[in-house]
């Protein structure tokens, strides 16, 4: 039987194994990716000076929207629950375009965007810097490789245990250690064997949750196991996005209608006594309850982590382990700020859920910062296994024809 599990560990780690490497490789080196940006622009995500209290929310996002163009709005804003970060303002368009602004001075510090370094190693994870056809027409080739070479690497990582997994408690014991004093041959068997013990778990659930994004069959059967249908988690996502652009939508009435008053005002002025004012020409702003959401939110939540607000919309994530995804949603009346609905994390469907928990597990941060460094670790030794396997299986060659 071990003689079949050595040949299929064999034949799938030769061709694939140098994919592996890169795969797993680029996903240690994303794990951090938030810690590295913030150590090297932490002009960017904080503020100068922490004073005793923000501007007022529509006064600051008024003050942002002016700086965009006309065919750009302010779509939402995400509050951090440490007053020394700096706002994260979304805006309408390009997709997922963000700023941070000092809530305190109303400055635009910069725009949210990935570094060329980090965009690298994510097109590499993915999709082995490929990119769509345009149009979406035809195969995307990366995608597919990585797809298959993750699907393959969970039958080797299988397969490996099968291998070499120890009959006696002895025996595992030796098989958990890696020696350096007896030269590199036995140095490099010892990390390929005790490494891919110790990272197996993590390497499995990194691989089983990683390939719900290659592949839309393992996807359903993946939901299905839990008791959710893809098809519905599909019409949810729509729905959420037609909300998403009714609310871009009204944003951009709010700011054209805005605009069009500021011309009436300064025509009027033109036209009127400079000390005769009138309300019919006042606008609304979009932002105006905007303010008093986040203060209810916050008094009710004191240990949130961030609070994010959008028109008509808001929710509140917490520092807890599990799925860091899971946040209590609210809805909220445009015209008068009352809130009109909630929906706490625990009620919500499972769909949700399970998204937030695939992502969780995958990038290991369900544990907090200790599950995040056992995950770093693993996928290093995920990149460093099929290398370890060339290695001893070249030497192996070179001994037989010998």
């Amino acid at each position: 039987m071990k003689k079949i599990f050595r040949k299929i560990h064999l034949w799938l780690s030769v061709p694939f194994g140098l994919i592996i490497t890169l795969v797993c490789f680029s996903g240690a080196i994303l794990v951090f990716e938030n810690e590295v940006n913030e150590w090297f622009r932490r002009d960017l995500y904080y503020v100068e000076t922490v004073k005793e209290s923000p501007l007022p929310m529509d006064k600051l996002l008024e003050k942002v929207a002016t700086t965009l163009p006309d065919s750009v709005s302010v779509t939402g804003v995400s509050i951090s629950s440490d007053p020394g970060r700096a706002y994260q303002v979304s805006l309408s368009k390009p997709r997922r375009a963000s700023l941070y602004v000092d809530q305190y001075t109303g400055e635009v510090k910069g725009k949210s965007e990935r570094s060329g370094f980090f965009m690298f190693m994510f097109r590499m994870h993915r999709w082995l810097l490929d990119s769509m056809n345009p149009g979406n027409e035809g195969i995307f080739w990366g995608k597919m490789i990585v797809g298959v070479s993750t699907l393959l690497l969970v039958f080797v990582l299988i397969s490996g245990i099968v291998i070499w997994w120890p009959r006696t408690r002895k025996a595992l014991k030796n098989s958990l250690k890696i020696t350096a004093t007896k030269g590199w041959r036995r140095f490099w068997y010892d990390l390929h064997v005790a490494g891919g013990m110790y990272a197996l778990i993590f390497l499995l659930a990194m691989a089983l949750t990683g390939l719900t994004w290659s592949f839309p069959w393992y996807r359903t059967a993946f939901y299905k196991v839990f008791g959710v249908e893809v098809q519905q988690r599909a019409a949810q996502g729509h729905e959420q996005k037609s909300d998403a652009q009714k609310r871009d939508t009204k944003l951009a009435a709010h700011r054209e209608k805005k605009r069009e008053g500021n011309e009436v005002r300064k025509g009027e002025r033109s036209r009127r006594p400079e000390n005769n004012h009138s309300d019919m020409y006042s606008v609304t702003s979009p932002f105006v309850y905007w303010q008093e959401i986040y203060d209810k939110l916050r008094r009710q939540n004191p240990e949130y982590k961030q609070i994010s607000i959008s028109s008509g919309t808001a929710s509140v994530s917490f520092n807890r382990f599990g799925n860091q995804r899971a946040s209590d949603r609210y809805s909220f009346n445009t015209d008068n700020g009352e809130f009109t609905e909630t929906s706490l994390y625990q009620h919500q469907d499972k769909s949700g859920k399970i998204r937030g928990w695939i992502y969780s597990v995958h990038v290991g941060n369900w544990g907090g910062m200790f599950t995040r460094i056992l995950t770093f670790i693993a996928a290093l030794l995920g990149a460093a296994l099929p290398l370890t396997g060339y290695y001893l299986w070249i030497k192996r060659l070179i001994k037989v024809r010998k």
